[in-house]
């Protein structure tokens, strides 16, 4: 039974039309598609047996295959990354013990929190999808906090119980924190890495599970297995010094630069 990696990937962003083909300068001064970046940080990970990008737009599928990458096409009429995933999972009809979702948005995603989310939902039977969260710092809550001020959607949050069992997730700053730590504090937000793991059988299901209100308002994808009673685990990783951020709008562009230039990434 396989371990695979599918990077969903879209043109028709609402929020940045063209996202994935969007170049990133790193330390080197080398430019490189947000695609190729995200397609390289899967090819870092220990326990792919395979990686392919998922996207409806012909537009993608030149750019990754010229890169090398597997491709698979899909409907325009996905909804989001999970319905992406599930379907390219039906198109290649194979028979997986898991697939691992890495959003085509997030190149920064250390090889460490997918080997560890692998593992995680391998010793949890009793969930169906898993996702990484990672505990803020001073410095990345500050900037959560600064994104809404402005009025734009930044990085999601977390919040689970025991067992590590997801509570909820939203694109608002939770829990309430009526304070700001110092740089040095650990603080009691934790932020959502776009990361999912999935059982087979969850994953194909899920597009046929009714959109609740809840994803709707919030506009997370994850948020349909809670609604559909299904048990989502979030697994605590560290960063480890790495630094960590997902291209959500076009002021992300240099933001994420800057890290690659921090973190001598080519």
């Amino acid at each position: 039974m396989s371990v695979i990696c599918v990077i969903p990937a879209r043109y028709q962003s609402s929020r940045y039309p063209g996202k994935p083909l969007v170049h990133l300068r790193g330390a080197s001064g080398k430019s490189m598609s947000l695609i190729e970046r995200s397609w390289r940080a899967a090819a870092a990970v220990s326990g792919f047996d395979a990686i392919y990008v998922a996207t409806d737009d012909e537009r993608i599928r030149d750019a990754a295959s010229a890169f090398g990458a597997e491709v698979v096409m899909t409907s325009p009429d996905c909804a989001n990354g999970t319905e992406r995933c599930a379907e390219a999972l039906h198109n290649l009809n194979q028979s997986v013990e898991m697939v691992v979702n890495l959003q085509g948005d997030a190149p920064l995603t250390p090889a460490w929190f997918l080997e560890e989310l692998i593992t995680g939902l391998r010793a949890d039977p009793l969930a169906d999808i898993a996702t990484p969260v990672l505990r803020c710092d001073a410095e990345t809550l500050t900037a959560f906090k600064a994104d809404r001020i402005a009025g734009r959607v930044g990085g999601t949050t977390a919040v689970f119980g025991g067992a590590h069992q997801a509570l909820y997730f939203s694109k608002e700053v939770i829990p309430y924190t009526g304070y700001m730590p110092d740089h040095l504090s650990q603080t009691p937000v934790f932020h959502h890495v776009g990361v999912y793991a999935y059982r087979p059988e969850a994953l194909l299901a899920y597009p046929t599970w009714p959109t609740g209100p809840l994803e709707t308002l919030e506009g997370l994808e994850q948020l349909r297995f809670l609604e559909s009673g299904r048990r989502v685990l979030c697994v605590e990783v560290e960063a480890r010094g790495r630094k960590f951020w997902e291209l959500n709008n076009p002021e992300d562009v240099p933001r994420i630069e800057a890290m690659l230039a921090e973190m001598a990434q080519e």
